[in-house]
């Protein structure tokens, strides 16, 4: 397990107390993908002479899916809040959780979204939003997880290195 980076870890230039540079919510990104993808299934219907499963399958198949990403997503809230950090990617980070789904992913929050498209896409028997599942993750990465990793590198220094260093992005 990493080292828990220690309030004498941060250089003395003090970073930006506005965290990372992040200027959308990426959430937002999430649902306009699965949006995007069920309107354009509608007028661009991909695979429409198979049927993926019966309705109760897809249903409770993607149900699952959704579910466990909700958990995913619940769980480093409930880490945040506990820890008195705001959720939003552009707050100031007052340290680095590393327990809990931080542990085997630096972005559990992200991965919840790509895990929701996954089962809304099984729901809605709609391959368009696995296909924009790729362009969600960019999306991502260029809007929020590039900015935060940058500014944490700068904020916590070696600290957060190792925990980089010893932790994958998604999984």
């Amino acid at each position: 397990m990493p080292p828990k980076p220690e309030e004498t870890d941060m250089p003395e230039n003090n970073v930006d107390k506005k965290g990372a540079a992040v200027r959308f919510p990426p959430p937002v990104i999430g649902i306009l993908t699965i949006i995007a993808g069920y309107l354009l299934g509608h007028q661009v219907p991909l695979f429409a002479q198979y049927s993926l499963a019966t309705p109760d399958r897809y249903w409770s198949g993607g149900a699952i899916i959704v579910v466990a990403g909700l958990v995913l997503a619940l769980w480093p809230i409930w880490l945040f809040r506990n820890t008195k950090q705001s959720i939003t990617a552009w707050s100031a980070t007052p340290e680095i959780i590393v327990t809990g789904p931080y542990k085997f992913t630096r972005n559990p929050m992200y991965l919840m979204m790509m895990l929701s498209n996954l089962g809304f896409a099984i729901i809605l028997s709609e391959a368009w939003i696995l296909i924009f599942m790729p362009v969600l993750a960019l999306s991502v990465y260029h809007i929020a997880i590039k900015h935060e990793e940058a500014y944490l590198e700068k904020k916590f220094g070696e600290s957060y290195l190792a925990y980089k260093n010893s932790v994958r992005r998604w999984l």
